[in-house]
């Protein structure tokens, strides 16, 4: 058992409700990172978004990967019989004893927490109040006890610190409301409230807990409530995701977890650079790790490959690599330390890619910036570590262009394996032009990577860390 959890803020900068749904906050040394972010205004098509959101996120929490909720407005507390049993609980919570919830269950563990963060929230409500009364302490403690039997009934199940909550709210402007997804945060939740409407009047001492992030004009949009998948239905285990193409060549990705002309001159006309030698190609290697996957008792369940992206330790990865990992060790080529991290960063199971961080300085790739249209025809180096052989390097040529499930991808001949996903496929110049994720059934040196045009925005941010 660890030791008391501690809670950092907004690590990182959320741009949008999609960046705020694929990043994933680090537990190390007992500190979780989460997120408070309120998004202003409505973006394009926010309705049908909200709704694609939704669906998305079903998958996600089906697979097992995180819990999901969308809020609509709070209830009101009006029942007698339910007021009695919360006036009660927070009577006897402030007379020393332990919180008590009607419908949620919980261990010691998540007792503990929840015991500091309502306590940090109470707190924070009287400090934005002059003259606060014992009977307004009293009432608004007595409804974040109900609105969490309310809203997180269920949520915390199965709860420890590095569970993914992502929770959604809409026109949040009252103080109270405000401070109870606060609260939120401090069990673990990452919390983006959308303020379509207009921003919340409160305090702006309180506006300072959470970060902002614009989303368009203010509008009266008003989304369909959102009603959560029944989880207990017995699910048989997911079928291979195989697309049929105009050659009948069945292409299989990998199973996941919810998720030109050719240039043969000796410089690149789009960069400048001059083409590198195999051998210099090769070298790259030390900026490819190989990962293993560990179950929560130690056992290794897999293998993938990883590009080094950050200076700070961040690590790109294959998101059917990370997915389903209690924690990860990562090789270095040169290095007979293995490091062992359980911080995934950020995911997103559409493109299949993800970042981790290990705690060591790095030495990241260039990602190719699209300054000339790759080619088929055109040479490529895969580097990866192929059914455990640590950092295997094969050349080939650019066959083709797909788009799978809407992600544009890049068809490659250079020979992969088993344990390549995650592994970088680089142009002469020594830069990413794509990531290794997927290869065909029946079928010799026809592999598939995420493009650079995926991976830029998704890694932005980490390339100068």
């Amino acid at each position: 058992m660890g030791g008391k959890v501690s809670y950092r803020h907004n690590v990182m900068r959320i741009d949008s409700i999609e960046t705020f749904l694929n990043v994933k906050g680090g537990f190390h040394h007992d500190l979780r990172d989460v997120y408070f972010i309120r998004g202003l205004g409505e973006p394009e098509r926010y309705v049908e978004k909200m709704a694609e959101i939704d669906k998305r996120m079903d998958r996600e929490m089906k697979s097992g990967r995180l819990t999901y909720v969308r809020a609509k407005p709070l209830p009101r507390l009006s029942d007698v019989e339910e007021t009695a049993f919360y006036t009660k609980a927070f009577d006897g919570w402030r007379a020393g004893g332990k919180l008590t919830l009607k419908k949620m269950q919980f261990g010691d563990r998540f007792a503990e927490m929840l015991e500091d963060a309502y306590r940090e929230t109470v707190q924070k409500y009287k400090t934005i109040k002059n003259g606060i009364s014992e009977s307004m302490i009293r009432n608004f403690g007595i409804k974040v006890l109900y609105w969490l039997d309310c809203l997180m009934d269920g949520s915390f199940q199965g709860w420890n610190e590095r569970s993914c909550i992502k929770v959604i709210a809409e026109n949040v402007v009252k103080e109270q409301e405000y401070l109870f997804y606060y609260c939120l945060t401090l069990l673990g939740c990452d919390v983006l409230v959308v303020e379509n409407k207009k921003d919340a009047e409160i305090d702006e001492g309180l506006k300072q807990l959470s970060g902002t992030v614009r989303l368009g004009d203010y509008g009266t949009a008003e989304t369909e409530a959102y009603v959560p998948p029944d989880l207990h239905i017995h699910m048989a285990p997911e079928e291979e995701e195989a697309l049929q193409y105009e050659t009948n060549i069945k292409i299989t990705l990998p199973e996941r977890r919810p998720r030109r002309t050719s240039n043969t001159n000796k410089t690149d006309s789009g960069t400048g650079q001059a083409e590198k030698t195999f051998e210099e190609l090769a070298r790259l290697a030390s900026s490819i790790v190989m990962i293993a996957v560990h179950d929560k008792n130690g056992d290794v369940i897999g293998t993938g490959s990883g590009i080094m992206i950050g200076t700070d330790g961040f690590i790109l990865t294959n998101d059917h690599v990370a997915a389903g990992g209690c924690f990860y060790s990562v090789r270095i080529e040169e290095d007979d330390q293995v490091y062992s991290t359980d911080e995934v960063i950020k995911y997103n199971s559409n493109l299949d890619l993800a970042v981790i961080r290990i705690d060591k300085k790095l030495k990241p790739l260039d990602i190719y910036e699209g300054k000339q249209r790759l080619a088929r025809g055109q040479k490529v180096v895969a580097i990866g570590s192929p059914l455990g052989f640590f950092n295997s390097v094969s050349d080939g040529i650019i066959s083709g262009f797909r788009k799978i499930d809407g992600v544009d991808m890049i068809q490659f001949t250079a020979p992969t394996s088993h344990g390549s996903s995650g592994g970088a496929v680089l142009n002469m110049q020594g830069e990413v032009i794509g990531i290794s994720t997927a290869g065909v059934d029946s079928g010799q040196n026809i592999n598939l990577a995420v493009g650079y045009e995926s991976i830029l925005p998704f890694v932005k941010g980490f390339r100068g860390h």
